[in-house]
Formats: structure tokens, sequence, C-alpha cells
């Protein structure tokens, strides 16, 4: 392995071996840090359209419920397009392509990975959805929601300074 970067060693302390794979959907309650979430064998529209009944379920009738979602084709079938009609309750925000850094559940999914998935060892497919439905418990019973801590005018000046050392390139 190459190390990430001049002068950094590489972190990685054995091979990762990969059991099988599960796709997780989970909502995330920006306001209290509670989860969603349900695990499928596959990532179709139909398994997409379970999910949101689980939601539907799952949140008082008497709120809206606003989804950021990415630009993926689960989410945009004529099937998904009939029940988000069907249920007006329902708001749909995509996030621009390569911007899902805005959309905070990806933020949620890069700490289950961090902290609970990379460390564990799981044996099969059903190891790992035991675990991520525990990591799910576990960040449930003592939710947090996440904190933006930094300005809206930090983070342009940020992209600003990453499109001026990237335009200016030399390669």
């Amino acid at each position: 392995m190459l190390p990430l970067a001049p002068g950094i060693p590489e972190r990685r302390t054995h091979d990762y071996e990969r059991h099988g794979t599960t796709t997780l959907f989970a909502a995330l309650d920006i306001a209290t840090g509670a989860v969603i979430g349900d695990l499928h064998r596959r990532h179709r529209s139909a398994e997409f359209l379970q999910f949101l009944r689980t939601i539907e379920a799952n949140v008082p009738v008497v709120l809206d419920v606003h989804l950021v979602m990415d630009n993926y084709g689960t989410h945009k079938t004529p099937a998904i397009k009939n029940w988000l009609a069907r249920h007006p309750r329902f708001h749909v925000h995509f996030t621009p392509t390569s911007a899902s850094w805005l959309n905070q559940v990806e933020r949620w999914f890069a700490t289950l990975t961090q902290k609970y998935i990379r460390r564990g060892t799981h044996r099969s497919t059903r190891q790992l959805e035991q675990a991520i439905r525990h990591y799910i418990k576990v960040n449930n019973d003592d939710p947090k929601p996440f904190v933006w801590s930094k300005t809206a005018d930090d983070i342009l000046a940020s992209v600003e300074r990453l499109c001026l050392r990237t335009s200016n390139s030399r390669h």
C-alpha cells in the first residue's frame, strides 16, 4: 500500500475481507439525532418503498416529513413518485450531484462506518446487519443532533480556497 500523502504512513493494520453486503436506508431526525433505519439485501425501489412506509409508521401524522436524498434512480421510479403523490406530507429535496455532504445523514453513515463497522469483525451479512441494528439502538437510546460548527461564510470561503488551489494546479 502507498501512503495517503507524502510523509504519512498507511494506517490500516489488517486487510479487510468482505463477507457480504447489505443496504441501509436511514432517516435522520436532524432536530434530535434519532434515526429510523431499514436493512435490505437489495437496493431497489421496492425496498425503498418499504422504507418510506416505515418512516410513515414511525413519524407522527401531524408532522411533515422532509426527505433529503441523492439523485439515485431508486428514488425516482414511477412507483416512488406515485407513493409520494399520495402522501403529501412527504416533501422531497434532492442534493446536487457530488454534494451529498450537505445531507446530515451522510455524516451519520460516516460515523457508523468509522466507529462501528470498521472496528468490528463481521463474518456474515447477518452479523453485519445485527451490528448495524445495535448501533441504531445505541444511537437512539441517547441521540444527539449534529451541529454545524462553521458559518455559511466560513464554508463558502473554504470552498473558494479549494477551487483556487485546484484550478491553479500545475498538473
